[in-house]
């Protein structure tokens, strides 16, 4: 284990977090009950700024925002008050509630923007935080205008997670989501990323990014994959949107494969699009941001 002053990952994250403060934003924590949510969003004194739509961003399942967003933030921050925050037991948020399901998390969300004092807002979920933008779009129509879904099987069947445990050579999705080695982080790259790249680097880098971002409230963690409420049966109970919403998908995604995006599409009703990146895989966020980029943006900015 490498001292933090030595630490490659914290040297990274400190840079992250400058890239964010110069695109305008600023940390702190919101209080809802019995929840604490650590937050990144526009400065307190522009709250009350109405001149820019608000968006919500929700990280995937895996290290906190300013990790996962880090590509959009430049890119979406010019035409939208950007909030950014780490979903209950990622980064610095945390909870004393015994809750655990996505339902939860898109409830503690809601509040969120309503203690910020965000009437109306677009959300972009990525992978986990795709199910939990749908389950707020699901339960607050009013609120979210709309809605992107990334990279999200929200549709997964038990067979989905059958199949994706046996590409994984696992036996359980804790064992691949929470990697506790270089080489379990590894095995979620292969199929999370397209790019070789990863592979190269050395396993203390992979083991000082396991013990910085995977280790904290990994018990919890665990207890959130036990108690999604996707996967369990062979039906889907997923309903139609009434928001215009926008399915992003990349092609080789070995996580969620793209037939479920076809799928999620047609089940999600006639104002969905879909948006396949080519050549990439679980993060086109990250791997082809460019692309993601301007498709989310020319959704959001679209007048229908």
């Amino acid at each position: 284990m490498l001292p933090p002053y030595l630490s490659p990952t914290r040297f990274l994250e400190v840079y992250l977090r400058r890239s964010l403060t110069a695109a305008g934003l600023t940390q702190r924590t919101v209080a809802i009950g019995e929840t604490t949510v650590h937050l990144w969003g526009p400065p307190p004194e522009s709250r009350s700024d109405k001149e820019k739509p608000a968006l919500l961003l929700l990280h995937g399942f895996g290290p906190s925002a300013v990790w996962q967003w880090r590509r959009q933030v430049q890119a979406f921050s010019s035409s939208f008050r950007l909030y950014l925050p780490d979903l209950v037991f990622f980064g610095l948020s945390s909870s004393s509630s015994h809750q655990r399901s996505e339902i939860f998390q898109a409830e503690c969300m809601a509040k969120v923007m309503e203690k910020e004092g965000v009437e109306k807002f677009h959300v972009v979920g990525t992978s986990y935080g795709g199910i939990v933008a749908y389950h707020m779009a699901r339960l607050y129509p009013d609120k979210v205008d709309k809605v992107v879904i990334a990279s999200s099987g929200i549709n997964m069947r038990r067979s989905d997670n059958s199949d994706l445990l046996k590409r994984a050579s696992c036996r359980r999705i804790e064992e691949l989501m929470l990697p506790s080695s270089a080489a379990d982080l590894r095995r979620l790259l292969a199929l999370a990323s397209s790019s070789q790249s990863l592979h190269m680097l050395p396993d203390f880098i992979w083991n000082d990014f396991i013990d910085k971002l995977y280790r904290e409230n990994r018990e919890k963690k665990v207890e959130l994959l036990e108690n999604l409420t996707l996967g369990k049966d062979e039906k889907s109970n997923v309903a139609s949107l009434s928001q215009e919403v926008l399915v992003i998908w990349g092609d080789q995604d070995q996580i969620f494969p793209v037939k479920m995006a076809y799928e999620l599409k047609e089940i999600l009703g006639p104002k969905t699009r879909l948006e396949i990146i080519k050549d990439t895989s679980h993060i086109p966020q990250l791997e082809r941001s460019q692309e993601f980029n301007d498709a989310v943006l020319e959704f959001l900015n679209s007048m229908e």
